[in-house]
């Protein structure tokens, strides 16, 4: 086979493509590298934004659960809030009632006053008449006393009064007024009946009897033996007690 012949012209065209070529594959391999480079940086950077993005994730749970926290404690309030207006209301309600009692209360405390004043004045007539009853009924009973006395002082004391009478003495500038008075004798001594009449007889009408009239009298007739009775319808334990206490005689008007 003959053997072709370079000429001078095609060795330098061929020197030229192999020197293009070469030229166009070392410009290849450096924007190679420098896209790997740049590939490399954004997968560096593709990680860096997915770290980024799984801490925004993170943060975005962590506000969600916080969100929904809120919002269970927004329901919270929102239902207290309704709880409260209803026990608001529910006041209101107690307190219009009140008010309403209040004043209800008030109408029947001026009713009570009105009574009240009309029970003073009811009652004020009442004393009178009782005061003008007692006068009646103590008079009453001194008629009754001045009958059954002398034949009990004589049955229980042995004293012998022939009369019983009111009378009125002056003791050191002071008038001492008694409802029974009368002079007795019980074996043959000169004895006072001083007697006191009252309906109902009380340890304390006793104590009093005893100090303001039996000792006045005693100052009158100091050397003459005093027998001091009361007599009435009613005749209380304390006043029995107390006139054996103080040397008195109690007598019921049923007593013989």
């Amino acid at each position: 086979m003959p053997q072709t012949q370079i000429t001078p012209e095609l060795y330098e065209f061929i020197v030229k493509i192999i020197e293009d070529k070469v030229r166009d594959i070392k410009v290849t391999r450096e924007e190679f590298e420098k896209l790997t480079s740049a590939v490399k940086e954004l997968a560096e950077a593709q990680k860096r934004t997915e770290e980024r993005i799984g801490t925004l994730t993170e943060q975005i749970n962590a506000l969600a659960e916080a969100q929904k926290r809120t919002e269970e404690r927004l329901d919270a309030l929102a239902e207290a809030q309704k709880r409260t207006e209803e026990r608001v209301e529910a006041l209101a309600e107690s307190l219009d009632k009140l008010a309403e009692a209040q004043k209800r209360t008030e109408e029947t405390v001026m009713l009570l006053v009105e009574s009240v004043d009309k029970l003073t004045k009811g009652l004020g007539e009442l004393r009178r008449e009782v005061g003008r009853l007692s006068e009646v009924v103590g008079f009453g009973l001194e008629d009754i006393a001045r009958v059954i006395l002398p034949g009990w002082l004589y049955r229980h004391l042995n004293v012998k009064v022939e009369e019983l009478r009111r009378e009125f003495f002056l003791v050191e500038g002071e008038e001492v007024e008694v409802n029974l008075f009368g002079k007795g004798f019980r074996e043959g001594e000169e004895v006072l009946v001083i007697g006191e009449v009252r309906s109902r007889i009380y340890g304390s009408d006793v104590n009093r009897f005893y100090w303001k009239v039996v000792k006045s009298l005693e100052k009158l007739y100091p050397d003459v033996k005093i027998i001091g009775v009361l007599f009435g319808y009613l005749v209380h334990p304390s006043a029995r007690k107390k006139a054996e206490e103080l040397g008195l005689y109690v007598v019921a008007s049923y007593e013989r």
